[in-house]
């Protein structure tokens, strides 16, 4: 308790020394007040920021002369004076034009304008942030050139930049003051669920190509920094308040808010900490899409089909052949030989399922998110004349995050309950950083909505039972003289006499006995203690060494993975699965001619314990034309590598109509699993009832599922033929993935016009990705098995596995021998024109190219739009203290896939638009705005719920 006492002392007390004050007031040429503009004494750490009035007090144990630095966002910096003790300042900034002289630090790790950088880089500042039209501001990074959002739920939306993105985006990077946001156990980034308040946002920085170069393995088609300010520059009490109403066709209309508060104080030069807190609640986009799965071959399949499988119904994947069904029955004296005759000739050979849940039925469609944060600030040595040491500052941040989500993978999760934290130690300098953090998360209460459907059903009635009063239904009905159509409705209303219904007390009481099950057959809870310990370095010899810039870094990491068995295989049998990865760089940089020409040169070298070691070097060129250097012209080549993530090694997950089977060699071992065979003959095959199926069978014993489902389709016609086509699995164990990128890019200005062009083309090999493949529980896969060859040979038994449905589904991790091209150019710009109004517009085209005939079961899920145009038009001006917003942005239509389902989503159109007001004496700004102002629901994620519109109403307090 006495630590708790002493944080809340640092917070809330303050200690007073007799020393220089400096008062002032900074505004522009129209004499308007500029808030937040940052003020810093030249030489010091300690600075302040301007309030809602454009005024300032700063206190320093410095006595004058001295030069203070006032600067902000769209303005020039300047430089004044302090003379005497107590000097009041009048400062009046200049606006910039451009964007091309902003300070970004994250393409070369060291700080550089805009127009510097030798990669493409977007930015949002805090300025961008307060004149956002979308409802946060991490939904308003969709408005950035090259980004497209995969929204799986209203809370968690994920970063798309360059393609081959689903919800869980590996290939992509996210930077919370030097954090990794990943999941520990599935290794991609929850949006913003841990991520910062927007009341504490300095900086966001995108870079939206390969960066291994620089940051290793995992920013590989991307990654995004976001800094949080300092309680040394950005002190006070800050607070913002949100409230308005979602609307939906499915949902209706209803309630949203979202609030925090920021408290920053410096109590010294030496000493200073920060607190935040937000809390969002909501009410989700309901996910109603009742197509089949099948969005090829059962276009207009409703729930009449015999064998529906429903996009956002679950439960639905449990199935059998209807006809198999009667051998069981025989075989537990069900029904009598004669009888079993009778229902052998009338029940069809094909696949029934059973009725399965809606997804608005199985969870409670609440979005909530939580998140605390609080760091201290110590720079020991502020107020020393030793130039490096008063830069040092040491840096304890801990972050929480709390809440309920869906994401969306091979199934739909809710994430319920679902908690990560962070806690870092950082020791910084002027030219130095050296941090450690561990990342941990519990997944709460957290279950697969799958799942839960498939064990409400079973905890009602077990398959056997169902199926068995299905088929004994069916063929009553026929004997009655019903069609087949006829018979399947009465046989499924036979077998669902009873079910639990939704919202009834035997409902209720059976999903909340599933959900607390972690159990795979009984049960859905998720299961989830993992880790992550990372740490690095780097060091900028810029002030030792003259004729370059040189630096050198390196990161080490340990993954800590416990699911208890429910998602991996880290069984208690097995023990914890834990390995290292590690790396370390360097990079040079020279400028020449005046500085005109900025060459860059870097290597990066990282080693996985699984995987042998990888090179990944990035040379770039900028040179800078004009006389004011406002033509700046890049180019680059880097490669970068993607190590398979933990999922792709070493999970062990059954997701009902398939196990996920991660390809690391201990694995194939690890996972094991009894199953059920379902005929007299496969049980004389498989030696018994049952049939032990391990990792081996799926990567070494399996047919492909292209191959076997046109096996299926031709077996009952031409069953010679159908074997014919049967293709053994064929493939390695996953391994690295690469990219060389090649880029080029401008910036410059004409005239008040920004331009900002960018082309890229990338070269893929070794692309990970997965592949479904079925094993029979018995015989041995081969290509092309002989149909005759007799019970004896081992292809004839794996034949007769298929077509009686003695199969286990696996998707498996691997790599594509095919090699992969994609291609983008960007294009954007930017103006000010009459009276303060700000217009910009962007337009992108990526596709991407590969040989699908050469491995015909391959699906790159691109996922990304050939075409998007975005806009904006705003102004902070129009009139006295009001402004106004309006973002638009289209994409054209485009193919989704992924290991959920497969299909189109339509092109799509959406326009916000917002209005604000400042009251100066109460420093707030006043916010109105709205969401897809046209009103047509849309989708980015298929599976997930279609995203209607918001309105809200916005208060904040001295941002």
């Amino acid at each position: 308790m006495k630590v708790y006492y002493f944080i809340l002392t640092l917070f809330f007390c303050s200690i007073s020394f007799a020393q220089t004050t400096i008062t002032g007031t900074v505004v522009d040429k129209s004499n308007q007040p500029i808030p937040g503009a940052n003020i810093k004494i030249v030489g010091e750490a300690i600075g302040t920021v301007t309030d809602f009035d454009g005024n300032f007090s700063l206190t320093t144990q410095k006595n004058p002369p001295f030069s203070v630095e006032i600067s902000s966002i769209g303005f020039a910096s300047q430089t004044v004076e302090v003379k005497t003790k107590n000097q009041k300042i009048s400062a009046v900034l200049a606006e910039e034009e451009t964007r091309l002289d902003e300070i970004v630090v994250s393409a070369s790790r060291a700080p550089e304008r805009v127009r510097e950088s030798p990669v493409t880089i977007e930015r949002m500042s805090v300025r961008d942030i307060k004149k956002s039209a979308s409802v946060t501001f991490y939904d308003g990074l969709e408005n950035l050139k090259e980004v497209h959002m995969n929204t799986s739920s209203m809370s968690f939306k994920s970063i798309n930049t360059r393609g081959f993105a689903t919800v869980a985006n590996t290939r992509f990077m996210q930077l919370v003051d030097g954090m990794d946001n990943s999941s520990p156990l599935l290794n991609f980034v929850l949006g913003n669920l841990i991520g910062v308040s927007e009341i504490d946002v300095a900086s966001v920085e995108l870079l939206p190509g390969a960066s291994s170069a620089l940051y290793g393995a995992n920013a590989f088609n991307g990654i995004l920094f976001m800094n949080s300010k300092s309680p040394f520059t950005h002190q006070g009490v800050s607070a913002y308040g949100k409230v308005g109403q979602t609307s939906q066709q499915a949902a209706g209309n209803n309630l949203y808010y979202d609030y925090g508060v920021r408290v920053a104080k410096a109590f010294t030069p030496h000493f200073a900490a920060k607190a935040n807190f937000t809390f969002m609640s909501g009410t989700d986009w309901y996910a109603t899409d009742y197509r089949d799965k099948d969005l090829v071959n059962k276009v207009g399949i409703d729930r009449n089909d015999p064998n529906y499988d429903g996009i956002n119904v679950y439960g639905d994947v449990v199935r059998t052949n209807i006809k198999s069904v009667a051998s069981g029955l025989l075989n537990v004296g069900a029904i009598t030989p004669a009888q079993f005759s009778v229902f052998n000739a009338i029940l069809p050979n094909m696949e029934v399922s059973r009725t399965g849940y809606n997804e608005v039925d199985i969870t409670d469609n609440k979005v909530r998110n939580a998140k605390v944060d609080f760091s201290l600030h110590v720079r020991p040595w502020a107020t020393s004349s030793t130039e490096w040491a008063k830069d040092i500052e040491i840096i304890w941040q801990s972050k929480f995050g709390f809440g309920n989500t869906v994401y969306q993978g091979a199934n739909r999760y809710y994430l319920n309950g679902f908690q990560m934290a962070q806690h870092k130690l950082e020791i910084m300098g002027k030219n130095f950083f050296v941090r450690g953090y561990v990342t941990s998360e519990d997944g709460g209460k957290s279950y697969d909505m799958e799942f839960t459907a498939i064990n409400i059903n079973r905890k009602w009635k077990e398959d056997r039972v169902w199926f068995g009063q299905y088929a004994g239904a069916y063929v009553q009905s026929t004997l009655n003289g019903a069609t087949p159509d006829q018979a399947h409705a009465a046989a499924r209303n036979v077998a669902d006499t009873g079910r639990f219904l939704p919202g009834t007390p035997e409902y209720i009481n059976a999903f909340n006995q599933v959900t607390a099950d972690p159990d795979v057959l009984t049960g859905s809870k998720l299961v989830d203690n993992s880790k992550i310990y990372h740490s690095d370095a780097n060091y900028n010899f810029r002030d030792v060494v003259k004729f370059a810039e040189i630096q050198i870094g390196g990161s080490y990491r340990r993954y800590d993975l416990n699911s208890f068995g429910r998602i991996y295989t880290d069984t208690p049998e097995f023990g914890g699965i834990r390995y290292d990865e590690y790396g370390v760089y360097t990079q040079i940089q020279k400028k020449l001619m005046e500085d005109r020409l900025k060459l860059t040169g870097s290597v990066r070298y990282d080693k996985s314990q699984n995987f042998d070691g990888n090179y990944s070097p990035r040379v770039s060129v900028v040179y800078s034309a004009g006389e004011q250097k406002n033509h700046n012209f890049r180019a680059s080549f880097q490669t970068g590598f993607r190590n398979p993530t933990t999922q792709d090694q070493y999970i062990g997950f059954n997701v009902g109509n398939a196990v996920l089977i991660g390809s690391a060699p201990d694995n194939l071992d690890r996972y094991r699993e009894v199953l059920p065979v379902n005929t007299a003959v496969g049980q004389a095959f498989a030696g018994g009832t049952t049939s032990v199926m391990t990792g081996q069978n799926a990567y070494y014993n399996s047919y492909t599922a292209a191959s076997a489902q046109q096996f299926a389709a031709l077996a009952g016609t031409d069953p010679v033929a159908a074997a014919a086509l049967l293709r053994r699995t064929d493939v390695g164990l996953v391994k690295p993935e690469t990219v060389k990128a090649f880029e080029l890019g401008y910036r410059g200005q004409v005239g008040n016009f920004a331009y900002d062009i960018n082309g890229y083309y990338n070269i893929y090999n070794d692309f990970i990705g997965d592949l479904t493949v079925v094993a029979p529980l018995y015989g041995t896969a081969q290509d092309s098995p002989n149909i005759g060859g007799g019970p004896t040979d081992s292809g004839f038994q794996s034949i007769h596995a298929l077509t009686t449905g003695n199969t286990r589904n696996y998707q498996l991790y691997t790599n594509t021998d095919i090699e992969i091209k994609s291609l983008g150019f960007g294009a954007g710009i930017s103006t000010k024109f009459y009276k303060d109004f700000e217009f910009s517009a962007n337009y992108n085209f990526a596709e991407f190219d590969f040989d699908q005939a050469k491995d015909p079961s391959f699906e790159a899920g691109f996922n990304t739009p050939k075409h998007r145009v975005k806009g904006s038009i705003s102004n902070d001006k129009l009139f006295k203290n009001f402004g106004f917003n309006v973002s638009a942005r289209w994409s054209s239509e485009y193919l989704w896939q992924s290991t959920f389902v497969d299909g189109m989503i339509k092109e799509m159109t959406v326009v916000d638009a917002q209005i604000n007001y400042n009251i100066p004496s109460l420093k707030t700004v006043v916010k109105v705005g709205a969401t897809n102002l046209g009103g047509n629901e849309y989708i980015q994620v298929l599976g997930a719920g279609a995203i209607g519109q918001q309105y809200f109403v916005g208060l904040t307090i001295n941002q």
